[in-house]
Formats: structure tokens, sequence, C-alpha cells
């Protein structure tokens, strides 16, 4: 009998399955990925988080395998690519926003924020990439900020995305401050925040066989910031 927590699965279901890996998947965008996989019918999601108490939230979910890892660990990496050899859709949603200009930021901070946003898809292309060759299958959806389409923005770091098939989500921490928050959102044409929702309803396209003609592809998902 399915779990209670199970989300009710599409008829025949675009991901049906399909065997996927999400990284921060305990909340947010990593986290409604991970149920609208399982609803589209993936037959399992490994769900990556370095969040314990939080990752626990997604076990007894049937079709969720959950893993306690920090996507900065090659060797753990590594040792979940031998565990769960078979993956068809990998997707790195981990990624940190440092607040600060350049002037005020160490190089710990600096080489965290790296290792976070750009060493840890190496990582993981590198351990899942060699069986989906094998199969002639797969599907890699990066994470980046939509910063990256942007010349000039000020006290931002630009990522380069490394994607076999990538889409941008703005992802930024926002300051403790109303103001702040109401200019952040002024700045998009559609007056408001994605939700996690919206953007793993990008993942599930990406991640099916609809999307099966597109490779090295930038999808920007920002309610109009970049225009």
């Amino acid at each position: 009998m399915a779990s209670s927590q199970t989300p009710a699965a599409s008829s025949p279901g675009r991901l049906k399955g399909k065997r996927c890996l999400v990284t921060a998947a305990a909340q947010g965008i990593g986290r409604a990925t991970v149920l609208a996989f399982l609803r589209e019918g993936a037959s399992l999601v490994v769900a990556v988080d370095i969040n314990k108490e939080k990752l626990q939230t997604l076990e007894g979910i049937e079709g969720v395998l959950t893993k306690n890892l920090d996507v900065r660990d090659g060797v753990g990496i590594r040792a979940l690519a031998q565990e769960i050899k078979d993956i068809d859709v990998l997707f790195n949603c981990a990624g940190y926003v440092h607040q600060g200009c350049i002037l005020s930021t160490t190089e710990e901070q600096w080489d965290f924020s790296f290792d976070v946003n750009v060493k840890s898809m190496y990582h993981f292309i590198q351990a899942f990439l060699p069986t989906m060759l094998e199969k002639h299958r797969g599907s890699i959806i990066n994470m980046s900020s939509a910063a990256s389409t942007l010349r000039g923005i000020e006290q931002r770091t630009v990522y380069a995305p490394v994607a076999t098939e990538s889409y941008k989500e703005r992802c930024q921490d926002l300051e403790d401050s109303d103001k702040d928050h109401i200019e952040y959102i002024e700045g998009k044409l559609m007056g408001r925040l994605a939700t996690p929702e919206e953007v793993a309803n990008l993942c599930v396209y990406l991640a099916s066989d609809e999307a099966s003609y597109h490779t090295g592809n930038v999808f920007t998902i920002d309610g109009g910031f970049c225009l």
C-alpha cells in the first residue's frame, strides 16, 4: 500500500520509470522538484541534502531514498554513484549566494561559494555521467544564478553554467529589510517571486523525453528580471 504522503502520480506519467537524483532536496526548489518527479511517475528519487533534520521530512514517502551528504564531498559523491549506478536524471540544485562585495569577501568564503555552486556539479556529473553514456540516454539539469546572464550587477558573483541541459533561476538570499525585499520584487516584471513549484515544473519538462532534442541549452525562469 502506498504511503499517505506519496504524491498522486499522473497517468501515464511524463517521467514514468525514471530514476532521478536531486541535490538540495530537503527544502525549496529541490523539495518541490522531488515531489513533482514522483507525481510524474519517477520510480526512484534520490534526495541529497546536508541538512539531516529537514531531509527526514522526506523519509517515508514512497519512491524517495534520502542521502545525508555534503555536495562538496567528492569522495562521498563517487561512493554514492557506486551504490546507485542507474540514474536517468541528475538535478544539481544546490547553491549558495554570498552577501557582500569582492572587497569584503574572504578567500575562504570565495572557495566555499565556488565549491558549492560549481565544483559540486563537477563531482556529480563526473560520478553519474558514465552510466548515462553507456545507456545512451539521460538528463543533467544544473541550477545557476540568473546573474550570469547580465553584466555589471553590483555585489553579485557571476557563475558559468556547465550544463548538458541547464536552466537558471535567481536564488538570492534577501537581507532582513522590508525595503530590500520590496525593491528586489519590483525588479521583476511579474511583480512577485517564483514559487518552488513553478521552477519544478520546468525541471519536469527537462527531465522528460519531451526535451529529448535539447542539449547545452539555457532556460531562464526569472519573472522577467533579465529583460
